[in-house]
């Protein structure tokens, strides 16, 4: 994907979000957002609209002295850790529970505090269980990870985690061997080491630091050592819009499930905002 028009006036929007997690002072925002205005005047549109996004919370990052998501990221992971008895239970009575699983995961993509300032996570899990999913190559990812031994699984947001554990779960219920990806330093409210814990995944499998703090998953800014796990991998499940963004047209065997958030991503698929894909590269 390439950086639209339309981006321009999101970067900005991001901005203002990622600001008010920390303060309401204008006086505060108003110089952060002067240099970010100006970050995004020089944006190479040539690249995906990640790309300026990883660099302005940077400067964020940078200005405010902190992580503007750290507290958010902690209540989505416990109120999704209250939820995930439950949405268990779903999973365990439902007739197929790794498609089940699958669209759970889907459905709590719409935990995403860089486009979103509040979130419908019950709305959210409906649509996903009982309405037409947009994308959906349900049949040809149940084949795949029949046939697949490993699994790598490149996580998005806090909160969501949680969703992606239970499919997660049934992966390795089905004998897989599952490596989930985690940032290597705070951007956004994007899922790292510590999150992962909390989410109760490192009792569960490997989880594996990418390197990064860029948005989305921009191979060249991440490890050797991912980069080799990466391209070795016999299957990628990439959560997140941003991830999409970014790896879709790899050649690697993906799948990809997300929900697309912004008409520039729902006009490159030719989609309503807010569709649920499931979608193989």
């Amino acid at each position: 994907m390439q950086t639209q028009i339309d981006c321009f006036p999101c970067f900005l929007r991001q901005t203002i979000i990622a600001l008010k997690q920390i303060t309401d002072d204008p006086a505060v925002q108003e110089p952060v957002i002067r240099e970010v205005i100006s970050l995004i005047r020089d944006a190479d549109t040539s690249r995906p609209p990640a790309y300026t996004t990883t660099f302005l919370h940077r400067l964020i990052r940078s200005r405010m002295g902190q992580d503007p998501f750290m507290h958010i990221k902690d209540v989505y992971n416990r109120l999704a850790m209250g939820l995930y008895p439950e949405l268990k239970d779903r999973v365990r009575r439902s007739r197929d529970p790794l498609q089940t699983a699958a669209r759970l995961a889907i459905s709590g993509n719409v935990i995403d505090f860089g486009i979103f300032t509040s979130i419908d996570i019950e709305n959210s899990i409906r649509q996903a269980l009982e309405e037409h999913i947009a994308v959906d190559d349900y049949l040809s990812f149940r084949q795949d990870v029949a046939g697949a031994q490993e699994v790598l699984y490149l996580l998005d947001n806090a909160g969501e985690v949680v969703f992606d554990r239970l499919l997660i779960e049934e992966l390795l219920r089905a004998g897989k061997k599952v490596k989930a990806v985690v940032k290597g330093s705070p951007v956004l409210n994007d899922v790292t080491a510590s999150d992962a814990t909390q989410a109760g995944l490192t009792d569960l499998c490997e989880i594996v630091d990418n390197g990064s703090d860029a948005v989305g998953t921009i191979l060249e800014w991440t490890s050797p050592e991912f980069r080799s796990r990466y391209q070795s991998a016999e299957l990628i499940i990439s959560k997140g819009q941003g991830n999409f963004e970014t790896l879709w047209g790899n050649g690697k065997e993906t799948y990809f499930l997300f929900q697309s958030k912004c008409e520039v991503v729902s006009k490159e698929l030719g989609l309503s905002p807010g569709s649920m894909l499931l979608k193989k590269s």
